[in-house]
């Protein structure tokens, strides 16, 4: 503790340039802090200001040991920090982005529970499916779902995505069942434009990816618009499962290519890489990978998750 104290002592005298005013800050005498540097300096073996009756100056040595010792109380005072947030209750407003399905779906009843189990945290949440700005816009965390693009983000996984290609009975009774992603020229595909490949669908088949190049008469910036669609025999659709589930399930919808799947993509918490996380990100993001995890509700009964349904 002593040598932080100097160390301390240190700094403010450097950013004073005085042991007079250091001391003042400090709540110490003069004497004292002279002492305390003197001691760092006979410790170190080096001389680590240049002391003149009108200033004081960095030596060589000082200035990296002062660049240094910013560090190491900086450190300090993180590391102490992080420790209390670990049990610190997470309170205060927290601000989220979220894609608007999936935030309807999914976010809206785990945030009331949230906050059943949070009673101090406030939220406000945005969903749309613009891409934003976390830092310059003020976001606490996102949710977004694919492929990220944005590495100055810390981000964790909360789910798998997978995209199925599905159509209604009523469709494929009357326009034909397609037996390989191939033969999707000849039908009307319901085109998602929120991506920059809308019009070429992506499949995995034995361990290969390759692109299929799809047209339709309706396009949409909206996953629920298509679902609709697709569930009313308007073509066929590749939708996430965490949508399109429940029809599925319901036989409003059938799997396509059992053999043949979109390329999993996941479901993401990301937030600003901050040096440490708070405890209401913390919470929350604990939160959703605990209710959705490596095997999301929302899959459950759909056989292999990506490549047919049960």
């Amino acid at each position: 503790m002593d040598r932080l104290d100097d160390m301390h002592a240190f700094i403010k005298v450097v950013e004073a340039r005085s042991f007079t005013a250091a001391a003042d800050k400090l709540g110490l005498s003069k004497s004292v802090v002279s002492r305390r540097i003197a001691d760092l300096e006979y410790r170190l073996g080096a001389r680590l200001l240049n002391r003149t009756t009108r200033r004081l100056s960095l030596t060589e040595v000082g200035q990296a040991f002062y660049e240094r010792c910013i560090r190491i109380l900086a450190d300090l005072e993180e590391a102490e920090r992080a420790a209390s947030d670990l049990h610190a209750t997470p309170r205060g407003r927290l601000k989220i982005n979220a894609p608007l399905s999936f935030g309807l779906l999914h976010l809206a009843p785990a945030i009331a529970q949230f906050l059943d189990a949070h009673p101090a945290i406030e939220i406000e949440i945005d969903l749309n499916d613009r891409f934003v700005d976390l830092i310059d816009e003020g976001y606490d965390v996102a949710v977004r779902i694919g492929r990220l693009r944005d590495s100055s983000l810390i981000a964790r996984r909360l789910a798998p995505n997978h995209r199925v290609v599905c159509a209604s009975p009523a469709y494929l009774e009357a326009y034909g069942t397609p037996a390989t992603p191939d033969d999707l020229a000849g039908h009307a595909c319901l085109i998602y434009t929120n991506t920059p490949t809308a019009e070429q669908w992506q499949f995995r088949h034995d361990g290969e990816t390759r692109s299929v190049r799809v047209s339709g008469v309706l396009r949409a910036n909206n996953g629920d618009m298509l679902h609709a669609a697709a569930v009313a025999g308007r073509g066929i659709a590749a939708l996430p499962t965490f949508l399109c589930g429940d029809s599925l399930r319901a036989g409003r919808l059938r799997c396509l290519f059992d053999d043949c799947y979109f390329s999993e993509s996941g479901v993401y918490a990301v937030y600003p890489q901050n040096r440490h996380l708070s405890p209401k990100v913390r919470a929350f993001v604990d939160f959703l990978a605990a209710r959705f995890g490596p095997s999301p509700y929302w899959d459950d009964g759909l056989r292999g998750a990506g490549g047919g349904s049960g």
